[in-house]
């Protein structure tokens, strides 16, 4: 088959992109570096969409933008989602595949307004779709405390989470683009529940995992309505569909 994925330079789209190849498909990159910029909706994106998803038969849709504004997770999350459905009618695509997020429909939180967006188009477009919902990355504590540093310091929110290996997230995707549309939200998690901001300390503690973030960790409580939904366990599916075998761990022991 022929699989496009949007956002395939990402952490998740280059993963779902690998894991396409490595199963004989062939896969066709939509990101800014292969000269697809989905933010600038127009009739050079129209023609540029039209030529590369000439033949392809289902789209993966990894999109990410790093914001804390609901205005601008939604119009981010808006204009891609819109641009790419209507492409896809025009190509004939089959299949539309995107990557959500597990318990934004249970919990207040600007960003999640954008994923709920996406899911909206994509459930009433004109395109067979699947969405997939995961809960967050064995790598999400330490990007949070990148994103929450002070020098040597970065603060980590305290709340339970179920994380998931990445690359597990990414063959899933691969195995849903090459399946029939199921046109149902499925909900992936890890094997096991942790606490986010401990996940962080033991992050911090691992050089090869670290990178260039925080030395130092310090748990913070999360406040309002989303705190309140958190601690309930909003993030952390009762029953998932799927389930990862990857423990956090064993990702920080690299294995």
């Amino acid at each position: 088959m022929r699989v496009a994925v949007a956002g395939g330079t990402g952490l998740v789209g280059a993963l779902t992109a690998e894991a396409l190849r490595a199963a004989g498909h062939e896969t066709v990159v939509l990101a800014r570096s292969t000269g697809v910029d989905l933010t600038r909706p127009g009739a050079a994106l129209a023609a540029t969409l039209t030529e590369r998803l000439a033949g392809v038969d289902a789209v993966v849709d990894a999109l990410n933008v790093v914001t804390m504004k609901g205005a601008e997770s939604e119009a981010f999350f808006g204009r891609t989602t819109e641009a790419l459905l209507a492409a896809e009618q025009a190509a004939g695509v089959g299949h539309h595949v995107v990557l959500s997020i597990v318990g934004i429909d249970r919990v207040p939180y600007d960003y999640y307004a954008g994923k709920l967006r996406q899911e909206a188009l994509v459930t009433a477009g004109p395109v067979p779709w699947t969405v997939l919902r995961a809960t967050q990355f064995h790598e999400f504590a330490g990007q949070m405390t990148q994103r929450m540093a002070l020098g040597p310091v970065g603060l980590a929110p305290r709340m339970p989470v179920r994380p998931v290996a990445a690359a597990e997230v990414a063959e899933v995707l691969a195995r849903l683009a090459v399946g029939e549309p199921r046109r149902t939200v499925l909900e992936l998690a890890g094997p096991a529940r942790e606490d986010l901001a401990a996940m962080a300390r033991r992050t911090a503690r691992t050089p090869a995992r670290r990178g260039d973030g925080p030395r130092f960790v310090v748990p913070v409580p999360v406040p309002g309505a989303f705190g309140k939904g958190v601690r309930a366990g909003a993030l952390v599916p009762a029953a998932p569909d799927l389930v990862g075998t990857q423990t956090f761990a064993e990702w920080l022991g690299g294995r």
